[in-house]
Order: C-alpha cells, then sequence, then structure tokens
C-alpha cells in the first residue's frame, strides 16, 4: 500500500446553488488528471454528493440517466476516452463484499472512480486522491471543503486553482 502526506493540499468553497455546484463540476471534469483519481465525496443525506456526481458524469460526457448506486453499490460508465465507476457505499457492511464484487480489480484499473460514503468500506479502500465534504449551510449553500491525499489530488486542486484566478 502506498503511503502519503495526510494532507497535501486543501482548499475550501461556497456553493450558493445547483448552478455553483454544476460549474465546480465542469472545471474538475476539464482537468487532465481527471481521468485516473479516486474521488471520495462526504456529506450527510441530503448535501449534494449524487448531485455533484451527475454534474460531473454530464461534464465529462455522460449521456442517458445518471442514477445513485445506492442498491447496486456501483454503477459503471464507459466513454470513449474514459471508464467511470460511481460507487455508493451506504449499506456496505461487509469487507468481504470487496472480494466477491470485484472492486480490488476495479481500484487497481485506470478510470475515475467515484465514492459516496467511503467511511463505510474504509478498511478496503485504496489511497483517496481527493476527498470532497459538502455540508449544507442554515441557508440552504452547501460549505465545501476539498483536501488532496496525494499528488494526483494536489494536481486537480492546482488544476482548480489555476481556473478560478482565470491562468
Amino acid at each position: 500500500m502506498d503511503v502519503h502526506p495526510a494532507i497535501v493540499k486543501t482548499a475550501a468553497l461556497a456553493w450558493t446553488d445547483e448552478a455553483a455546484t454544476g460549474a465546480f463540476a465542469a472545471r474538475l471534469a476539464r482537468q487532465p488528471g481527471i481521468s485516473d483519481v479516486f474521488i471520495a465525496l462526504h456529506g450527510d443525506l441530503g448535501a449534494g454528493k449524487t448531485t455533484l456526481v451527475r454534474h460531473l458524469l454530464r461534464a465529462l460526457g455522460v449521456q442517458g440517466r445518471v442514477k445513485s448506486p445506492t442498491y447496486a453499490v456501483v454503477e459503471p460508465y464507459e466513454l470513449p476516452h474514459l471508464n467511470i465507476w460511481h460507487f455508493d457505499f451506504y449499506r456496505f457492511g461487509d469487507a468481504r463484499e470487496w472480494e466477491d464484487a470485484g472492486f480490488r480489480d476495479i481500484f487497481a484499473s485506470p478510470g475515475l472512480k467515484l465514492a459516496e460514503w467511503p467511511e463505510k468500506a474504509a478498511q478496503v479502500l485504496p489511497v483517496i486522491d481527493l476527498d470532497i465534504t459538502l455540508t449544507t449551510r442554515a441557508d440552504g449553500a452547501r460549505q465545501v471543503t476539498l483536501a488532496a491525499n496525494t499528488p494526483a489530488g494536489a494536481a486537480l486542486l492546482q488544476g482548480l486553482g489555476d481556473e478560478e484566478r482565470g491562468a
């Protein structure tokens, strides 16, 4: 298992509405490193994790219905240039499920992996490149914390920051 510094880089954002979530997702989709990273999404029910994933998948070019993998645990998406897996570990209860479902092979293969409720599978997950934590504020806006745990995650944050500054 690779060992990385606890956090390479962090950033904090606020999204006032769903359009802001979509704009962030579009910026994230434009990052060159997005094609082979593991992004974990944290937050309470209703915080906007699945909404962010839907916007990101659309920005990457996924057509058709984008559904939550709450019951299936994983929803795969294949694009000509990219494989994407959207996990929801909310109902994950047994580490043996990891092996039985072939998740080790998925995480070992190239592609974008997005996981909601990663803490439910923490004992078997590989190192997370980028943690995105969503918190609903009293005014309905979302407080967003980004934490890069690997050089790949730090590159995503750097690219997002460059876009924010218009670089």
